[in-house]
C-alpha cells in the first residue's frame, strides 16, 4: 500500500462569512497516525471534510506526497473516509458492500473479488461475505464499513468518530483492531473523535483544536506532560487536571484556594497545575480539606476534597480507598510535577 505524506499549508474554512478554520498549518508524515481532538464545534470535522474533499477549501493548500490536491475531486485524491455512521447498503451482502466503490469505478466482479477477499480476511470477516448488515453486530458493521475504505488501496484513511455509535465494551475492541490494522497496512491514518481515551491509545500525534486553531500537536505523552497552555492541559487526562490560583510571593507561590504555599519563584506564575495522580493523601500533608465524593472504580480511586481554604480538588489513589464524603483528610502536591502557566494561559 502507498504511504503518504499530508500537509495542510495556511488552511482557512468560512461558512457565511464566518471563519471556522483559521489559517491550519499541519504536517502528518508517511505511515502517521494522528488523531484530530477537542471540544465540540472546534473544527475537527470540517478538516476531514475537506481532506476528503467534501468541502472546499477558503484559502490555503492541502497537499498529499507533494500533490497539491485542493481542488481535485475526492475520488482524485487517493483518500478513503469511514464515516460515522456505517452507510451500508441494506440489501447488500458483506462482499456487494465491500466492494461496491470499486464497481462504481467500472472495476469488473472478477477484479473486485480479489481485493474484496483481501480485506475481508485482514478484518476478519471471511465468515459473513454472504450476510446483511441487518445479520451483523455494530463492530461487524463498521469493520464492514472499514473494509470498503481498504479496497480502495488510498494513500490516506480518514475516520470520523467512528466508534462512537458502538457501546462500552465494542468501543474497546473496535479500538484495538483499527490500532492492529494500523501496524498491519502501514497506512497514514487521520482519525477525528471527542473521546480522549482513543485519541491516547491510538496517536502518533494528537492535535488539540480550539476555535479553528491547532492548540498543540504532537507525541500524546508529550501534550501530557509538557502542555502548551491550560486549554491543553485541562482537556487531555481524565480526569483533568487541577488548576489553581498561585500568587508569587517571597520567593514562593503562595495558594490562597489551598491556604498555603509551595516553592516557585517565576513572577509570570498566574496558575499553578496539577494532575490528579500527582496529589496524596498523607496525615503529614501541608493542606487540608474534607472529602466532598469518593468514586470507587476497583483499581483506582478518585476523591473529590474541598480544600479549608475553598478550593476543590480531585486527587487519584491507585487503590480501593477507605475514605468517606464528609472525612477529613490532609494531602501534599508532589513539587516536581506541577505545571505553571502565565496570565495569558501559556505554559512556562
Amino acid at each position: 500500500m502507498d504511504l503518504a505524506r499530508l500537509e495542510l499549508k495556511n488552511v482557512a474554512k468560512t461558512f457565511n462569512e464566518t471563519e471556522v478554520i483559521k489559517s491550519v498549518n499541519l504536517s502528518v508524515a508517511d505511515g502517521e497516525f494522528a488523531v484530530l481532538v477537542g471540544p465540540s464545534g472546534c473544527g475537527k470535522s470540517t478538516i476531514l471534510r475537506m481532506l476528503a474533499g467534501l468541502e472546499q477549501v477558503s484559502g490555503g493548500a492541502i497537499e498529499i506526497d507533494g500533490r497539491n490536491v485542493t481542488s481535485m475531486l475526492p475520488l482524485e485524491r487517493g483518500v478513503a473516509m469511514v464515516f460515522q455512521s456505517y452507510a451500508l447498503y441494506p440489501h447488500m451482502t458483506v462482499e456487494d458492500n465491500i466492494g461496491f466503490g470499486l464497481k462504481i469505478a467500472g472495476q469488473s466482479r472478477a477484479e473486485r473479488r480479489p481485493k474484496v477477499l483481501e480485506a475481508a480476511r485482514i478484518l476478519q470477516l471471511e465468515p459473513y461475505l454472504a450476510r446483511k448488515p441487518k445479520q451483523l453486530s455494530g463492530g461487524q458493521r463498521q469493520r464492514v464499513a472499514i473494509g470498503r475504505a481498504i479496497v480502495k488501496q488510498p494513500k490516506i484513511f480518514l475516520f470520523d468518530e467512528p466508534l462512537s455509535n458502538l457501546d462500552a465494551e465494542l468501543r474497546v475492541q473496535m479500538r484495538l483492531e483499527i490500532a492492529r490494522l494500523h501496524q498491519q497496512l502501514g497506512a497514514t491514518m487521520i482519525y477525528v473523535t471527542h473521546d480522549q481515551v482513543e485519541a491516547m491509545t491510538l496517536a502518533d500525534k494528537i492535535v488539540v483544536l480550539r476555535d479553528g486553531r491547532i492548540e498543540q500537536a504532537g507525541p500524546p505523552v508529550e501534550l501530557y506532560e509538557r502542555p502548551a497552555n491550560i486549554f491543553v492541559a485541562g482537556f487531555i487526562g481524565s480526569p483533568k487536571m487541577n488548576f489553581l490560583d498561585a500568587v508569587p510571593a517571597d520567593g514562593k507561590l503562595s495558594l490562597p484556594g489551598l491556604g498555603g504555599a509551595i516553592a516557585g519563584s517565576s513572577a509570570s506564575v498566574r496558575t499553578l497545575g496539577v494532575r490528579p495522580e500527582h496529589i496524596s493523601i498523607t496525615d503529614a500533608g501541608a493542606f487540608a480539606g474534607t472529602v466532598k465524593v469518593v468514586e470507587q472504580l476497583g483499581n483506582v480511586s478518585y476523591l473529590y476534597v474541598d480544600s479549608a481554604a475553598g478550593a476543590t480538588v480531585t486527587i487519584e489513589q491507585r487503590r480501593m480507598t477507605g475514605l468517606h464524603a464528609g472525612d477529613a483528610v490532609r494531602f501534599d502536591i508532589e513539587h516536581d510535577q506541577i505545571h505553571l502557566f502565565d496570565g495569558d494561559g501559556r505554559r512556562l
